[in-house]
């Protein structure tokens, strides 16, 4: 059972509440903090990631003289490399 402090608040809130335009709808302060701490959020993402990308030292190998199309093997041989695994076929 609600006690008369309660009562006695929603009857003071009520005649607030009318005053409003019930036509305009805001996000208000929640919305405010919430896009707030998404942005915060983005920022500090990215802030890492491009710290982590400097520390990157990526070097391209060079491409192997005769292997100008950037197949693996310029020869058109269809081996596998030493080491790799070969495939098993279907059929």
């Amino acid at each position: 059972m609600p006690s008369v402090n309660v009562n006695l608040a929603l009857t003071q809130l009520v005649p607030l509440a009318e005053e409003f335009d019930k036509n305009k709808v805001t996000p208000g302060v929640l919305g405010f903090v919430v896009f707030a701490a998404l942005a915060g959020g983005v920022w500090l993402l990215m802030k890492s990631m491009s710290r982590h990308m400097g520390r990157v030292s990526f070097e391209e190998t060079p491409a192997a003289s005769g292997s100008a199309s950037g197949s693996p093997s310029a020869s058109g041989d269809d081996q596998p490399a030493k080491g790799a695994a070969a495939e098993p076929r279907q059929g």
